[in-house]
């Protein structure tokens, strides 16, 4: 071959560009997926682009084909299932509200911010969803409920953090920046980049960017009935988030149980995103855990009503585990019962994502939960080549943990206080933006006058209220200085 002859083939060599023809699927996948009877999803190969074959390859190669093929078979398997008969949680295991004395209070607020001071406490953060039923694509965290402020549900639970480091660094007569509480935040696959970018334009709301940790829930095929890949497209598989108990195996894959330990954390509080009066970090519930020497903690309202549609804690067997059974799967009847001793409802403990767990715990559970591989199957409408199919989202729930924990304790706080949640557009019938607001504003108008001050207002008081900034006061305490004697026009936002 002369020179030029060289020169044109390595033209011709270099022109090609794109990945390399691939005329029938991996040989090697192929069997793959027949061990695991998923091979139809590449019939419809010989219809595929050169580009869209590479796309689909891409696809299963990413996926860990035995951990999802034993969470299918495990899910599908414990349907129908029998399980243990349900009791009411026993009242020694519940911190109720009106049998809270005083000096309980002041000991648990001391002791957890005893071990806040002490870098032992880690706050995680569910917040994995878009506000897509609130006519938002952003991350919920984003949303702006409408407060005198225009504060997002970010910027509220990251000055609550901030308030908390600084009356735990007074509590220990040390300077504001000598206690740090790390936030860990699990994203998703949806909002992991934007929720990124909101944090850096916003500055971490006044945060160490060192102090905050994100991580990413993952994602999980969704199946037919009889346990078969949907695909979404002829070479993209349907997959939706594992739900918000994804957090477990999310923790155990990204080393972050590890990075607790290394930093010395004990304990973590775990809640979720869309909460407008989540007390994070809440010293009380804090030493009442840390008091009480459990595995596992949960902060409980008591239902509003028997066909309220939230999930309650119930004991699963005679003296087993505390767990939580959704609204549905409650007996009618049983939902309705009443405790004729506390004249309660016997079912009333109602679950509202506020969590503390051990860290020991943690290490354990996710382990627990790989090993049995069972999720909540729900039916849906899935997006599929051959339009909406109906087919299977696997998910597992935050509360999953509880059947686990050797013990657990529950701790009632008022909904009027700490539960305003944020779930559906305005002109909904509950869980508005709107509705949280409100309850945010009356909180606060109540905190302002115990403290001595005064409040005016053009429009009912009812449909308004004032706002106060956590970096002022975390639950209504030191307002005296700013409020007594003061009167404040609302709306307004009381800051320094």
């Amino acid at each position: 071959m002369n020179e030029s002859t060289m020169v044109v083939a390595a033209v011709e060599s270099n022109s090609q560009v794109g990945p390399p023809a691939m005329s029938s699927p991996p040989q090697a996948l192929l069997e793959r997926l027949k061990d695991y009877g998923q091979e139809d999803a590449f019939a419809l190969w010989d219809e595929l682009s050169l580009e869209e074959r590479h796309l689909l390859v891409k696809d299963f190669e990413s996926l860990d084909l035995p951990r999802i093929d034993r969470i299918i078979r495990c899910s599908l398997r414990s349907q129908g299932l029998p399980v243990a008969a349900i009791e009411p949680v026993p009242e020694t295991c519940v911190s109720t509200v009106e049998e809270r004395t005083m000096e309980e209070r002041d000991r648990w607020w001391k002791m957890g911010l005893k071990a806040i001071s002490d870098r032992k406490l880690a706050v995680l953060l569910l917040s994995g969803g878009q506000g897509t039923r609130l006519g938002s694509s952003d991350p919920k965290g984003c949303f702006n409920i409408g407060l005198p402020s225009g504060k997002s549900l970010f910027q509220l639970q990251a000055e609550r953090i901030l308030c908390v480091q600084r009356l735990a660094a007074q509590a220990k007569n040390e300077g504001a920046g000598s206690v740090q509480i790390h936030w860990y935040i699990m994203t998703s696959p949806f909002t992991d980049d934007a929720t990124h970018k909101f944090f850096e334009s916003h500055r971490y709301f006044g945060l160490e960017a060192d102090q905050v940790t994100f991580f990413q829930q993952g994602t999980i095929p969704c199946i037919s009935k009889d346990g078969k890949f949907i695909m979404e497209t002829s070479f993209r598989i349907a997959k939706a988030p594992d739900g918000n108990g994804g957090v477990y195996s999310a923790l155990k894959y990204s080393r972050l149980l590890e990075d607790m330990a290394t930093r010395g954390i004990k304990y973590v509080d775990c809640y979720g995103v869309d909460n407008a009066l989540v007390r994070v970090a809440d010293p009380t519930f804090l030493g009442y855990f840390i008091d009480k020497g459990v595995a596992a903690a949960a902060k409980v309202v008591r239902k509003a009503y028997p066909q309220e549609k939230v999930g309650v804690f119930v004991r699963r067997g005679k003296g087993g585990p505390l767990t939580v059974v959704e609204y549905s799967e409650l007996d009618p009847a049983l939902a309705s019962a009443i405790n004729q001793q506390t004249g309660r409802l016997r079912f009333c403990w109602s679950n509202v994502c506020l969590h503390m767990f051990t860290l020991d715990f943690l290490n354990q559970v996710t382990n627990s939960l790989e090993r049995d591989s069972i999720y909540h199957l729900a039916e849906k409408k899935i997006p599929s080549v051959h339009g909406y199919s109906t087919g299977l989202k696997l998910e597992q729930y935050i509360f999953d943990a509880f059947p686990y924990a050797p013990s657990t304790a529950l701790f009632e706080v008022l909904r009027d206080e700490e539960f305003a949640p944020v779930k559906n557009a305005n002109g909904s019938n509950f869980d508005t933006p709107d509705g949280a607001r409100l309850l945010v504003l009356r909180l606060h108008s109540r905190w302002v006058v115990a403290a001595g001050g005064f409040l005016t207002h053009s429009v009912p008081l009812y449909t308004t209220g004032v706002e106060v900034s956590p970096l002022c006061s975390y639950a209504g305490e030191n307002l005296e200085p700013i409020c007594r004697g003061r009167t404040f026009h609302a709306p307004c936002e009381i800051s320094f």
